[in-house]
């Protein structure tokens, strides 16, 4: 990968007449009799309840009974309670509602393939028979209103159809990473007091088999409360089945074929629990995100909806995992606005590095997300993988997860969308359940840049006091309500506050640096906590690694700062080297030099050592907190959500930090 020539300060796309008069936030301006995208967000976050309840009904959300009140603020901007009074099983948007219209009852819900090449579609109305079945079987289990219920699967049809028979039961679900070891799954269905758990046998990744259920088992041991394992054949491997708890999920289906009369969804309340998605802490235990009926699935659809132009029939990818926010969010959004999820499960590179543009090009998918780390790792394979396959069916690349780098963004944007496909990048998070900044169909687009707040979001840059700042680096903030809005950490309201409310009055703090520049465009340059102080100078660790990643030797780049008796910190930085690259003295000196000459002499760095693979989570962020700590010699607090726990081990030996 060679550096851009390109010039990142200034637009790269523009939408035509035809895209903005084709996209649904279009028509929700005029459903909302308003004349511009800059008329709704004003009146939006002025008004919340009016935004609120015009866009309840825009997204046809079926309520048993209509709320009282759109919003009650009366335990302050921290607790509010949403669709006071309302009656909603968020289930009968995502599949009823679907069932009583011919054209779309028998169009696919979801498209599946697997890494080995199986596949199978679901129809609407296909999904919505799975659903009941499933959640007859979970009552006639003895499973029903406010149990918590883990869902460790891989991306299998059976992963849709198990939350959406939780949900439709009135259960709380509480997905898991399908690559969680023993430790991260006990700890958090100890933390939730989970009374049952979804799983499979195993299931392939690169053609290796994971067994799940071996893993799941040694987590359970200690989990007297769990009385109920459901097992899906995934792989048709043979599994140890512990008598009186552990059932096949095929059995689960004709328990309930069996038991037709408990099919039908609970009356829940608008803001009874729907699910509980835990993100890894700074420090101490992981963190139980509770949202519900009218919150989450609400908030995934609109940004869906307004942001990557998501409806009725559109075919809608998100290379994700059920343990990250982006599985739920795609389900949930996809689903409300009567699209098609096309799921797959596996390696996207594997077995060779054209999966996912054959991927795209087979099921003809519309608007597809990935994110920054995989665009890197793909774009180092060169332009081949792409040019034998017809991607013309894609009008919207969706991208989130971490900042981009320019580079990666210029390669996605120029030789895989052949720069008519609009980036829409989308930074918030589980707790926002979305997005507090997020590109649309109407707005032109910089490299790496996100056009404008969220309908509906409050957003602002602020300084050290609390107050408004343009044009230079400040806190990312929400200065009013949403109805996506975290309602707390389980069972842990003052940590909630104090994550997010404890820094200024009635302002949440997002823990992400930003800036708006004079344009009007909104950059994210890493959470505040990453955020590098050098000779008296901060900067993000992404300007930092965009400088490094730019050299044709590098593919990936973290940067910390450790503590400096000269300049308070001092900069070191760890890089993965593309294919071809020597990690040698000489290579290390060029890279000082580079980030020397593009940020400036003060922040040459200190240190640059070479390793295989970078600290990550599931979802792909590099986790900068671990490799400070690691190189330290420090805690490195919960690390239960890395993908690669080995790679810490690494950093760790890298001179110990010295």
């Amino acid at each position: 990968m060679t550096a851009s020539i390109r010039n990142d300060n200034e637009v790269a796309w523009v939408p035509d007449e035809e895209t903005i008069s084709r996209a649904r936030l279009q028509r929700f301006i005029e459903f909302c009799g308003l004349g511009s995208f800059a008329e709704l967000q004003r009146r939006s976050t002025a008004e919340i309840a009016w935004f609120t309840e015009r866009l309840l009904d825009f997204l046809d959300i079926r309520f048993d009974r209509r709320w009282d009140e759109v919003v009650d603020l009366s335990r302050g901007i921290e607790w509010p309670r949403w669709c006071v009074g309302g009656q909603l099983n968020i289930t009968k948007s995502c599949l009823d509602k679907w069932i009583d219209d011919e054209a779309l009852a028998h169009t696919p819900a979801l498209i599946w393939e697997g890494e080995e090449g199986q596949s199978r579609r679901l129809s609407y109305q296909e999904l919505w028979d799975e659903v009941g079945l499933c959640a007859a079987g979970l009552r006639a289990c003895g499973l029903g209103k406010g149990d918590a219920i883990g869902i460790h699967l891989p991306m299998v049809p059976e992963t849709l159809v198990s939350l959406l028979a939780i949900n439709r039961i009135g259960a709380i679900a509480v997905p898991l990473f399908s690559g969680y070891g023993p430790a991260a799954i006990e700890a958090r269905l100890r933390d939730v007091g989970a009374r049952a758990l979804f799983t499979c046998d195993s299931f392939p990744r690169r053609g290796r088999s994971v067994n799940a259920k071996l893993v799941a088992d040694e987590a359970l041991a200690g989990l007297e409360g769990l009385v109920r394992v459901f097992v899906v054949r995934r792989s048709n491997l043979t599994v140890p089945m512990r008598p009186g708890r552990d059932i096949f999920f095929d059995q689960l289906m004709e328990t309930g074929a069996r038991n037709p009369g408990l099919r039908n969804p609970e009356p829940t309340a608008a803001e009874d629990p729907l699910i509980a998605i835990y993100t890894s802490g700074t420090t101490g235990r992981p963190k139980g995100v509770l949202h519900t009926h009218c919150g989450f699935p609400v908030k995934s659809a609109q940004d869906m909806c307004f942001g990557t132009d998501v409806g009725r029939g559109t075919r809608m990818s998100w290379l994700t995992d059920i343990g990250w926010m982006m599985g739920p969010w795609l389900f949930y959004g996809t689903l409300i606005l009567g699209g098609t999820i096309v799921l797959y499960d596996g390696a996207p590179d594997y077995p060779g590095p054209d999966r996912l543009w054959s991927l795209i090009e087979r099921h003809r998918i519309e608007v597809l997300g990935i994110s920054p780390t995989l665009v890197r790792s793909l774009s180092v394979q060169g332009d081949d993988p792409i040019s034998g396959h017809d991607l013309s069916s894609l009008r919207i690349f969706g991208s989130t997860g971490e900042p981009w780098n320019p580079d990666p963004w210029w390669w996605l944007f120029e030789k895989v969308g052949k720069s008519r496909v609009p980036i829409i990048n989308y930074s918030g998070g589980t707790e926002i359940s979305g997005g507090i900044l997020m590109g649309n169909p109407l707005l032109p687009i910089k490299p790496c840049s996100l056009a404008a707040p969220c309908p509906g979001i409050a957003a602002d840059v602020v300084d050290e006091q609390g107050h408004s700042v343009r044009g230079a680096v400040g806190e990312l903030a929400i200065r009013q309500p949403w109805i996506g809005q975290a309602r707390g950490f389980w069972r842990d309201p003052d940590r909630y506050l104090e994550t997010y409310w404890s820094r200024f009055p009635g302002i949440w703090v997002h823990g992400d640096w930003a800036i708006l520049d004079d344009d009007g465009h909104w950059f994210i340059l890493g959470r505040s906590d990453d955020t590098l102080k050098i000779a008296g100078k901060r900067v993000g660790p992404a300007e930092v690694e965009s400088v490094l990643v730019g050299h044709p030797a590098v593919a990936e780049a973290a940067a910390i700062g450790i503590p400096d008796e000269i300049k308070g910190n001092a900069l070191v930085v760890f890089c993965v080297l593309a294919s071809g690259g020597q990690p040698d003295e000489s290579l290390a000196t060029e890279l000082k030099a580079a980030v020397a000459t593009a940020l400036g002499k003060p922040l040459r760095p200190s240190g640059v050592h070479f390793v295989a693979a970078l600290p990550k989570t599931r979802n792909a962020k590099i986790m900068r907190r671990v490799i400070r700590a690691a190189y330290l010699g420090q805690d490195p607090g919960d690390v239960t959500a890395l993908e690669n726990p080995a790679a810490v081990e690494a950093i760790r030996n890298c001179q110990n930090g010295r």
